[in-house]
């Protein structure tokens, strides 16, 4: 499981472990549906990453905004339940990952190896212990808002008239450096987004966001965004709905990821981007990447526009997995 076949120049085969960095599924399981099954609801669930050769995914668990503010710690510890009940049920075909050395033994018995996110800063308050408890359960990953305010920073919802980091977000971000978990920019607004890349000490990413200059949405990264997140050493994920990859009602497709792909190359690089699909969570998303069975569409596309096997694999889940270590490891980038 887990592994994607990519044609090395030569021929000869090298096996691609996929990460995506963002899907909202976590509410699906609390609300019943079966993960463990291929289901026709939804985009994700088991059978469906494992047939899209998905080695490590990013579980997000958001509190939506009737939950905000009093309820959002009491809404997150209901989701982390419904997801480590679906884990504790897979048998070992799942496996909850704190560390490296946890990372490493899941990629290497082809378990999934479940990483946990929080969605918006709401659960913590103004309290960091609260960041320490979620932080002790397993969490190793935060975006710092949703699209609104809160006690850390403004998010994208909140531009062009939305402030930046708040002293509480400073011992947010530093405390979170401390702990070793990933600072995630994605739905902060743009003086936010500044304000974290001048306090972290770690790289950050924006999990799932997607270039501004191809698409002009607040949620999605300007030129300079993405070179000073790659500059400190980040990561971004594609994201797979279509209001972040075409402007209007247009049809995205394949392509269209492709397209946000090529520009982020030209601009820093491809060893800056990864995948972020958001699955789960949108309601219009790319002809042919309708689930989380249809990675491998593209693998093949990015083949076939050129790019270097060593690239795919990076863009694929090398960038992501680098980035994880740096960050849960403390190590220089």
């Amino acid at each position: 499981m887990g592994l994607i076949h990519v044609a090395e120049e030569g021929g000869w085969p090298s096996n691609t472990a996929v990460v995506d960095a963002h899907i909202d599924t976590v509410h699906h399981m609390l609300q019943g549906r079966d993960f463990l099954q291929r289901s026709t609801e939804g985009q994700v669930d088991l059978p469906r990453l494992q047939a899209g050769g998905v080695a490590a995914q990013v579980f997000a668990l958001f509190v939506e905004p009737e939950y905000k503010p009093d309820r959002a710690l009491h809404r997150v510890l209901r989701l982390w339940d419904a997801l480590d009940r679906t884990i504790e049920r897979s048998a070992g075909a799942m496996h909850l990952v704190r560390s490296t050395s946890d990372l490493d033994e899941a990629l290497g018995k082809g378990q999934l190896a479940v990483i946990v996110s929080v969605e918006g800063g709401e659960p913590i308050g103004n309290d960091l212990a609260y960041l320490r408890v979620l932080h002790a359960l397993g969490v190793r990953a935060l975006g710092l808002t949703w699209n609104e305010r809160n006690a850390i920073a403004d998010g994208a919802g909140e531009d062009p008239n939305g402030g930046g980091l708040t002293r509480f977000g400073r011992s947010v971000v530093s405390e979170m450096n401390r702990l070793h978990i990933l600072v995630d920019v994605s739905h902060l607004n743009e003086r936010s987004f500044w304000d974290v890349l001048d306090h972290s000490t770690s790289p950050i990413v924006a999990s799932h966001s997607n270039a501004r200059s191809l698409c002009d949405h607040p949620r999605n990264l300007r030129d300079t965004q993405i070179q000073a997140l790659a500059a400190a050493g980040g990561v971004m994920g594609m994201n797979f709905f279509a209001d972040f990859l075409v402007s209007g009602e247009a049809e995205a497709t394949i392509d269209s990821v492709v397209a946000h792909i090529d520009h982020i190359v030209a601009l820093v690089g491809a060893e800056h981007i990864g995948l972020g699909s958001d699955f789960d969570g949108i309601s219009r998303w790319p002809r042919g990447l309708e689930d989380a069975s249809c990675f491998p569409n593209l693998t093949d596309a990015l083949l076939r526009r050129g790019y270097r096997s060593e690239d795919v694999r990076a863009i694929l889940g090398g960038n992501f997995l680098r980035v994880l270590r740096q960050v849960w490891d403390g190590t220089d980038f």
